[in-house]
């Protein structure tokens, strides 16, 4: 029992919590390889086809495994489907990176909780909302307060709290010019395409419940369309396609094996057993965590908002997942009183119910005589 507990609530919310900690690292690693010239197109086509080469081996397994179902046309529509999705939400993401920075990307992803608590109810995908009951209300305030937090964070700083001086070297952009808009339009595309990411994951999970298979179909599928992409960006620039051993191939490397692979299969798995929204508000997470890993590693200053806005952040995120919690209580509660009605039913239905009832009516009509 409670190593079931542990798979199901406490694994899940570790393993989501290291993917973003992930996350705001590979996103600062590819901020710093592209500064060198590296084009982002080719950096999403080799770190997901990378992605695929690791995960291979599984549609082998999955091809010989009788627990799963078969393979057919709709399951490989909609993979198809999810890797344009993630063909033009990394195209997006990545270019609003190029134009402004990974703390800005942190920022932009505050909006997924809301966009996916909408689709979700939009798709009838794991999600209900009813103002009489009161896990549906904290489920939609904590969404609210958790975003709240976030661009607390984002736009608040107040009175100096650690001041520490900055690194020699940063790998971080502090660029403020006019880019940042373009940026923040192209992130806040991104953002919005990652809920119909989650949507249509679960949706495959529901069918062919093989995280490891269906990412690497996905990873093949966004390796290819954005190979497409960046024949018609690159032209016959075949140079922009060379790597060299520097910042570019580290951050390959660990986007493919760390993001397109790890990540995208976690998330995946997270997916299928607790649905879109309990994914989604682990992104406000990501700019606390951009905070506190650049006090930590970049020698950043602390300021009052950061740590306001972590604290709000953290309510509201632990609002939801109360929420989360007494909705699958009743639904427990509910399939045992189901339960037990079935039971009582089968009794009073069975043979032996129907044999004691004329034994007992005998017997009276024998004490009357």
């Amino acid at each position: 029992m409670a190593g079931k507990y542990f798979q199901r609530e406490v694994l899940p919310v570790m393993a989501l919590v290291i993917m973003e900690c992930a996350n705001v690292g590979l996103n600062t690693l590819f901020k710093a390889a592209t500064l060198q010239g590296m084009s982002f197109h080719v950096f999403i086509v080799y770190s997901y086809g990378l992605a695929a080469l690791l995960l291979l081996p599984s549609i082998f397994f999955s091809s010989r495994s009788r627990t799963l179902p078969p393979m057919n046309f709709s399951i490989l529509y909609k993979i198809v489907v999810l890797g344009l999705i993630g063909c033009c939400s990394n195209i997006m993401g990545y270019t609003g990176i190029n134009y402004s920075s990974p703390t800005l990307a942190s920022a932009i992803s505050n909006l997924t909780p809301a966009f996916t608590f909408l689709l979700a109810i939009l798709f009838r995908l794991m999600e209900s909302v009813s103002f009489k009951r009161i896990s549906s209300v904290a489920k939609m305030l904590g969404t609210v307060v958790s975003i709240g937090g976030a661009f607390i964070v984002t736009l608040y700083n107040g009175p100096l709290v650690i001041s520490m001086s900055p690194p020699s070297v940063s790998l971080r952009s502090q660029s403020t010019n006019h880019n940042w808009i373009i940026g923040a339009a192209f992130l806040s595309v991104e953002y919005f395409m990652v809920p119909l990411w989650y949507i249509v994951q679960t949706q495959i999970m529901r069918e062919y419940p093989s995280e490891f298979t269906v990412v690497c179909y996905y990873s093949l599928g966004v390796s290819f369309w954005t190979g497409l992409v960046t024949l018609f960006t690159e032209g016959s620039d075949l140079n922009a396609w060379k790597i060299k051993p520097n910042i570019a191939l580290v951050s390959i490397v660990c986007s493919g094996v760390f993001g397109s692979c790890i990540n995208n299969t976690i998330h995946t798995w997270a997916l299928r057993i607790k649905g879109p929204l309990f994914v989604a508000m682990f992104k406000p997470l990501s700019i606390a965590i951009a905070v506190a890993m650049g006090v930590i590693f970049l020698h950043d200053s602390l300021y009052i908002g950061s740590l306001i806005g972590a604290t709000v952040i953290t309510t509201g995120f632990y609002t939801v997942m109360w929420g989360k919690a007494k909705e699958a209580a009743m639904v427990e509660d509910d399939n045992k009183a189901n339960n037990e009605d079935a039971t009582n039913e089968a009794d009073h239905d069975s043979p032996l119910a129907s044999q004691k009832a004329p034994l007992l009516e005998s017997y009276k009509n024998d004490e009357h005589v």
